[in-house]
């Protein structure tokens, strides 16, 4: 057992913890935070990711051990950032989530694109999504609310 001190969604976090047991089995086991969905348990489907010092990682594969001393946010850690809440809304415009099953990860991702990639195009969109697997939409709709969410903060952006 190894002790670990992190920060998730804001709040400082102390535990012991088996080296071998993953950041998203912890965040679900020992915190209950939930929205992280555990898939593919192999870094394949993205359901799972979450942001470590701000930048997404698949929490399936990575160590909580790992993450010692790391700022964890998780979907629930978002639900009052403006970039997350433009996209539900666009998401829910745009018809992007269906089952729900990858919608946690996919809107960590998208986050991550709207804010990292601001003047990204489709081809590009698409290619930063392609760590997040998707049964149920097809992609358009997600694509759709993640370029919509764009240009909405690009014409903020230029706004007097």
């Amino acid at each position: 057992m190894k002790p670990i001190r992190l920060t998730v969604n804001g709040k400082p976090v102390s535990a012991v913890v088996e080296p071998r047991q993953h950041l998203g089995d912890f965040l679900r086991e020992h915190l209950l935070l939930t929205a992280t969905h555990l898939g593919c348990e192999q870094g394949v489907c993205g359901a799972c990711t979450v942001l470590v010092d701000g930048v997404p990682v698949r929490s399936c594969i990575v160590y909580a051990v790992a993450c010692d001393g790391a700022d964890v946010r998780t979907l629930e850690g978002l639900e009052e950032d403006e970039v997350v809440t433009q996209l539900r809304a666009a998401m829910s415009r745009h018809h992007g989530l269906q089952c729900g099953f990858c919608t946690p990860g996919m809107m960590m991702t998208a986050r991550d694109i709207v804010t990292r990639l601001p003047d990204a195009d489709e081809k590009r969109v698409r290619e930063e999504l392609s760590g997040n697997l998707c049964r149920c939409t097809g992609y358009v709709g997600i694509v759709d609310a993640i370029r919509d969410v764009q240009e909405q903060r690009k014409s903020r952006r230029g706004a007097p």
